[in-house]
């Protein structure tokens, strides 16, 4: 998807008044909460003083000290980083005569694909030329996109599922328009 793109839209999603058909909003699990960080990190500074405790206090635990504290900085950054990164979301959103993808990154980037549903193809490919296995994609108006990279490929293919009987609703209720 290229930002702010909304290629083939009929009507901008944002003033559209009737409830789509089908409305989806994905995104990344993210299963440690703030009080699990807390308990991963005493824990972890814990265990890193166990090397420090077996030493004692000399000129090796000294020498020691600021890799463990690397290491905790650094294990305090990669959980940092991932739930920054697990703010991304995706929303769907389709009525009889348009299909709008919405991605939100966590760098507060917003790009956006729409289509007429009744072109759209959903596909799920198999595992092979350097894709994930159940990559999902969604094809129309000119350009193919990626959906639910985060999900699991069992994810993927529920979704595509699911996609494929909203996808036929809206065509039935539409048509080519």
């Amino acid at each position: 998807m290229s930002e702010n793109e909304a290629a083939g839209a009929e009507a901008p999603a944002a003033t559209r008044s009737d409830p789509p058909i089908y409305e989806a909003t994905l995104w990344p699990n993210r299963s440690l909460s703030g009080g699990g960080f807390v308990a991963v990190m005493a824990f972890t500074g814990a265990m890193l003083t166990l090397p420090l405790a077996a030493v004692g206090l000399g000129a090796v635990a000294l020498g020691l000290a600021p890799f463990l504290a690397a290491t905790l900085a650094a294990l305090a950054w990669a959980i940092a980083r991932s739930n920054r990164d697990g703010r991304l979301q995706e929303r769907l959103r389709l009525w009889a005569d348009l299909v709008e993808v919405e991605r939100r990154e966590p760098g507060g980037r917003v790009r956006r694909w729409s289509a007429n549903p009744y072109w759209v193809t959903v596909t799920v490919h198999p595992e092979g030329r350097g894709r994930p296995d159940s990559y999902l994609t969604l094809a129309g108006a000119g350009r193919e996109i990626e959906l639910g990279a985060f999900l699991s490929p069992e994810e993927r293919e529920a979704l595509a599922e699911e996609l494929l009987g909203a996808f036929a609703q809206a065509r039935s209720a539409g048509g080519p328009g």
